[in-house]
């Protein structure tokens, strides 16, 4: 889909990225995409001028077109701090949709650092877009419904590596102090079930399966009978 913008824009300073490739809006018919780029609304900010201030509370989402923003979070001592720099082609606002009910203040304000072009959508004409086009809306939610999976997959693969590093540390510690050494690991010789192991750090037994399986596979723990050995040396 082409977007207007391009129209207007020095390509070598604008994003080739429109609003309507964003994962969001992925999968929308062409004539949708067309309505889409038809309700977007462009807007052109000063360097120095605040897109959106921390406290405000949020009205639109959009894409940045052109130019560069500052988020920076004003701390209680009265300091701002700077906490990220966004560039052409990166997207702001989606939260504004987790509840098109409920009223969402910015926690940070958006800073130009340059001239800056947005594209996007108030709220009060995303949710007219909306009840018009019923498809788009069904589309946005299925879309938002795979980034909320794919972000919690995400956070279990960080909570296995937790896991494996927790269940690691315990049967080093029981083996160190119930074990017997045995050149650079440690033989448990106290059987310890994966009930256990799950009382002891507080997870389920289905997950400490998974866990034990990745650490014997990585060596670090290895069967020998009805005994376990651990490497001594820790995870790397």
């Amino acid at each position: 889909m082409g977007c207007p913008c391009d129209l207007k824009a020095d390509r070598g300073d604008w994003s080739q990225v429109c609003i309507g490739h964003l994962w969001l809006f992925s999968g929308l018919e062409p004539q949708e995409l067309g309505k889409l780029a038809e309700k977007a609304r462009r807007n052109r900010y000063e360097p120095g001028q605040a897109v959106f201030v921390q406290g405000e509370r949020a009205r639109s989402l959009f894409l940045i077109k052109k130019g560069r923003i500052r988020l920076s979070r004003t701390m209680d001592s009265g300091t701002e701090i700077t906490l990220d720099i966004r560039k052409p082609g990166d997207f702001l606002g989606e939260y504004l949709l987790n509840d098109l009910d409920s009223d969402y203040y910015f926690p940070v304000s958006a800073w130009c650092l340059d001239e800056v072009v947005t594209c996007g959508f108030s709220r009060h004409v995303f949710e007219e877009m909306i009840l018009a086009y019923p498809a788009v809306g069904l589309k946005v939610i299925k879309n938002m419904a795979g980034r909320i999976a794919s972000l919690t997959d995400r956070l279990e693969a960080m909570a296995q590596i937790h896991l494996e590093e927790k269940i690691y540390g315990v049967l080093l510690n029981v083996a160190r102090e119930h074990g017997r050494k045995q050149e650079d690991r440690y033989i448990l010789e106290i059987p310890l079930t994966h009930e256990d192991l799950g009382f002891l750090v507080g997870a389920h037994r289905v997950s400490v399966t998974r866990t034990m399986k990745r650490l014997k596979q990585s060596g670090l723990v290895v069967s020998q009978g009805k005994l376990l050995s651990i490497q001594g040396q820790g995870l790397a």
